[in-house]
This record gives C-alpha cells, structure tokens and sequence, in this order.
C-alpha cells in the first residue's frame, strides 16, 4: 500500500488515511518500502541524467531541456546552459512549493555556488520584469494565479536582494530561457548535455543518494518516493 505523504493531501478535503490503511495490514497487504514495480528501476549508483529518464515528470523534464536548448543556442556560457537544465529540477518528482530553493540545495555539493544561486534566485526573480533583457511578467502567471496576485513579502524581499547581488544576470538568464520553453512540439535528447554535465556537475562516485552528502537523503526520495518512512 503506499499512503501519500502528508504535503500533498494537506488543504485538500480528503479524509486521513492513515488508520484505514493500518486496517488492511496482514500478510499479502503491507506498506511500500524499496523499489516500486510500477516504476522504472534506477542504477545502483545513479547519475544525474538518469533522474531525468526514469523520475522527472515529462512535462517538467521537457521544460529543462528546453530551456536549456534555448541557452546553448544563444551563446550563453555553459554555467548558464547548466543553470537551465537544472533550474526546476524539485518540480520533477520532489516538490514544487519554493522549488528553486528545494532545487539549489539538491545540486549545491555538485556545481559551483554561482549556479545553485541563480537557481535558488530565480525562485523569486521570475515574479519581477527586466526590460533590460526583455523579461515581462508571464501571462501565464496571470492565468495561473489571477489577475491581482501579489508575490509574498519574503520574495519581494529576495528579489530586492538579488537584484544587487554580483550573479544577478546568471539568475536573470535562467527566466529568460525560462519563459520560452513550454512547447509541447519541441524534442530535445538529454544526451546533448552530457558533455556540459560532465564539465560542470561532479557525479560523485557512489552515485546520487549514496554519497553520504547533506542532501543524498533527498535525491534518495525520488529513488523510492513511495516509502512510507
């Protein structure tokens, strides 16, 4: 049996499953722990790549490579094609509240500490135009969460932050390559990364989840995201 995590049903008007659950234990009806057969196996020691394959949503994975692709093809720097593809990367099988700093801490032991800033910052950047590069407010946003939607103060704050901050343009670059890359036609083969990844993002040897890191525990989630403990 696998009983959501508490996160995803909370706000939700559905009743607590948790005593039903316990009910139906016997010996053919026990709680999910270790690999999920609906689910792709991962490696033993898996790489960056192979969250991409087997556990990000399609939706969410296509955007990366999107954005991404838009990057390599403006002749930005590789921190910045890496930036891209990593930039939402809680969305695609963690978790999307503040999921760009979700995000900076799932890669911070792997890439250089400007790229995780700039995915940590555009958490918030993303809410403020910069005509300067020709980034406006998102329709989208506007269909998402209405016409008078207001960020929080704490965004409001890190913008404020951001914006003075010497990595201001990394960040910036990622929601302008952010925008863009939503369309459903457009296929692009994670493999063209591999020299990127290779450059910028250090695999560790164990594979991810396994590497005794400050994060290994969150990488290990999305390996087994059905656990119960």
């Amino acid at each position: 049996m696998i009983l959501a995590h508490p996160i995803a049903t909370l706000g939700r008007e559905q009743p607590e499953l948790e005593r039903e659950l316990l009910a139906q234990l016997g010996p053919d009806c026990v709680f999910m722990m270790g690999d999920n057969p609906v689910l792709p196996k991962m490696p033993d020691r898996p790489q960056l790549l192979d969250f991409f394959n087997l556990r990000f949503s399609a939706f969410t994975r296509d955007h990366l490579l999107q954005s991404a692709k838009l990057a390599l093809k403006s002749g930005h720097d590789e921190k910045i094609v890496l930036a891209c593809l990593l930039h939402d990367i809680a969305n695609g099988a963690l978790i999307r509240t503040d999921h760009g700093y979700w995000g900076a801490q799932l890669i911070e032991p792997y890439v250089s500490e400007e790229i995780s800033w700039a995915v940590r910052n555009h958490q918030a950047l993303r809410f403020f135009p910069d005509e300067s590069v020709g980034y406006g407010y998102p329709e989208a946003y506007r269909e998402f969460f209405g016409p008078e939607y207001q960020p929080s103060a704490y965004v409001r704050q890190a913008y404020e932050a951001a914006r003075k901050h010497r990595w201001y343009m990394s960040s910036r670059l990622i929601t302008l390559n952010d925008a863009y890359a939503f369309d459903p036609n457009v296929v692009v083969d994670p493999q063209e990364f591999t020299d990127v990844i290779g450059r910028h993002f250090r695999q560790p040897a164990e594979g991810l989840g396994f590497d005794n890191s400050p994060v290994a525990h969150m990488w290990r989630t999305m390996i087994w995201p059905n656990n119960l403990l």
